[in-house]
């Protein structure tokens, strides 16, 4: 039996422990650990892989005679298939241990949407399709609290209203950074219409991306449209462009984050100095985009993919030899939030600073609730030449 998808997500865990718990553990989404190094045993068995596929492996693009004669979709980007270093790589000081071991992975070339899907797009397909997002239906309590610690209180309804999370803006100071509820609100009324509550709205945001959406939502554009998520190896290849090892999607020279990206300058979360140019979310397409053609693979806002989040997904594979187009963990797994199924999300967004998450890498990955959004977090899709010759 199919399972129905409640508003669970736009009540997080942090939100329980204001309004009901109080005492609930803060979820790693927003929290650093510190990192660990390779042994130096695995860091000469990854090289003399690197070595060794660098020699043995071409990374032939899959556009064979059928494909090339495919018409990349409009706002798509062809990503050719190669074999990369999946995972933080050992020279990367803010690696957490989520993201480690490193290890080659070879991914089949597919189409990738050059940069997030917009508002304007997502308008279309909600347009056509009549679709509800999951930030505007009703919460059902029973359906919630299956998912929540037993003999948790149900909370007043005041609260129990359709919604979702926005960054509190006029945070002045901050007593505990553990405690992230100090600079997240939950916000009746927001959604994707309603960016930062009832009383926004979209006017002159058409080529934002589109944000507060959860994951049935993007799969639900994904239908509509045709395509599909990436998975979290996709993700990376299209990231790393004509790179192989690259910790950003630049390069490796940090010192020219801020202009590249949008992230967080200054201090985090009370200051923002707008270095980058942008002090909160920015248009698609404000940054230059990376070796083929992509744009915000880094910031901006974070990016749902198909993989479940396990923290322990790299621990457990093999690693003697290249996986072959992976499709992640076959379970979800975080300690931080163990009542929930969560999802990778890739990218980091505005909000990423080198004092806290620092996931304006790569290989950076965090965990989403599969039914929820926030004003951070938002989706491309992708298709491959396949999908495109059924049409």
């Amino acid at each position: 039996m199919k399972r129905k998808k409640y508003k669970i997500e736009l009540l997080p865990l942090y939100l329980l422990m204001i309004f009901v718990l109080q005492k609930l553990k803060n979820r790693h989404m927003l929290h650093r650990t510190k990192s660990t190094s390779l042994s130096y045993l695995s860091f000469v068995l990854l090289a003399f892989l690197s070595l060794y596929s660098c020699k043995n492996i071409k990374n032939e693009d899959t556009k064979t005679k059928e494909t090339s004669e495919i018409k990349t979709p409009e706002g798509m980007i062809w990503v050719t298939r190669k074999t990369f270093l999946q995972g933080a790589k050992e020279t990367d000081k803010f690696a957490m241990p989520r993201e480690k071991p490193a290890h080659l992975v070879t991914v089949d070339g597919f189409y990738i949407d050059a940069t997030e899907v917009t508002n304007k797009q997502y308008t279309a397909f909600v347009d056509a399709t009549k679709y509800v997002t999951v930030a505007e239906r009703k919460i059902d309590w029973e359906e919630m609290k299956t998912q929540l610690p037993a003999n948790t209180a149900k909370p007043h309804d005041s609260i129990l209203q359709p919604g979702s999370l926005i960054f509190n803006k006029d945070v002045s100071a901050v007593a505990d950074m553990n405690n992230y509820g100090q600079w997240w609100t939950w916000k009746i009324g927001a959604n994707w219409k309603h960016p930062e509550g009832p009383d926004s709205n979209l006017e002159g945001k058409k080529n934002y991306p589109v944000v507060h959406i959860a994951l049935e939502d993007a799969l639900a554009y994904c239908k509509w449209a045709e395509r599909r998520l990436p998975t979290e190896s996709e993700w990376e290849s299209a990231a790393q462009g004509t790179n192989s090892d690259a910790i950003f999607t630049w390069g490796n020279n940090a010192t020219i984050l801020n202009a590249n990206a949008n992230t967080w300058q200054g201090v985090f979360p009370t200051r923002n100095d707008s270095k980058d140019g942008f002090e909160f979310i920015s248009p698609v397409k404000s940054y230059p985009p990376n070796s083929i053609g992509l744009y915000d693979m880094t910031g901006n806002v974070w990016e749902i993919t198909s993989d479940l989040f396990n923290v322990n997904y790299y621990k457990e594979i093999d690693i003697s030899k290249p996986l072959l187009n992976p499709k992640g963990a076959n379970k979800s797994y975080s300690p931080s939030n163990p009542y929930q199924v969560e999802n990778v999300m890739k990218g980091g967004s505005f909000l990423c600073h080198d004092s806290y998450c620092a996931s304006f890498r790569i290989s950076a990955k965090m965990g989403v609730a599969v039914d929820s959004g926030s004003d951070h977090m938002g989706f491309r899709t992708v298709a491959t030449a396949e999908m495109l010759s059924k049409k």
